[in-house]
């Protein structure tokens, strides 16, 4: 595995919702660091974790592979959705803390952007552990 290959993996798990395809990229013990301060390790907590992406509607990934070496990579990747539910909407107003939208009951859910970097670690074929820094904000209406 390199990083062009995990990236387009990455992208296809994440715009078809596949959370069998994003755990298929990983070892059986792989981590993914979805924030510096948060991990899931094995496949049933990276599905779990996967779960809250079917809160997400038209997605779409792109990315740039910023440094390729044998058996490790960095890219820096960007992901708009439209958020599908209220749920979805509250775990992203509760984990930015900034109260960038004055959204009031009945208002249109946003689209979002999340802009990040991606750094994975390769066993083989398959990643071992994924870290990512990345922001989010809503995109302008």
């Amino acid at each position: 595995m390199n990083i062009e290959l995990f990236m387009q993996a990455y992208k296809a798990a994440w715009e078809s919702k596949d959370a069998d395809a994003f755990c298929a990229l990983f070892t059986e013990d792989g981590v993914y660091h979805n924030t510096p301060f948060a991990s899931q390790r094995g496949h049933a907590q990276l599905a779990a974790y996967w779960q809250r992406i079917k809160l997400q509607d038209d997605i779409e990934l792109t990315f740039e592979v910023l440094s390729s070496t044998p058996g490790a990579g960095i890219a820096h990747w960007r992901v708009t959705y439209q958020v599908a539910s209220e749920e979805l909407f509250q775990i992203w107003a509760a984990s930015t803390g900034t109260n960038l939208i004055a959204r009031k009951s009945g208002d249109p859910l946003p689209r979002m952007v999340l802009d990040g970097v991606l750094q994975a670690f390769f066993s083989g074929e398959l990643c071992r552990e994924c870290r990512l820094w990345w922001h989010s904000m809503p995109l302008p209406a």
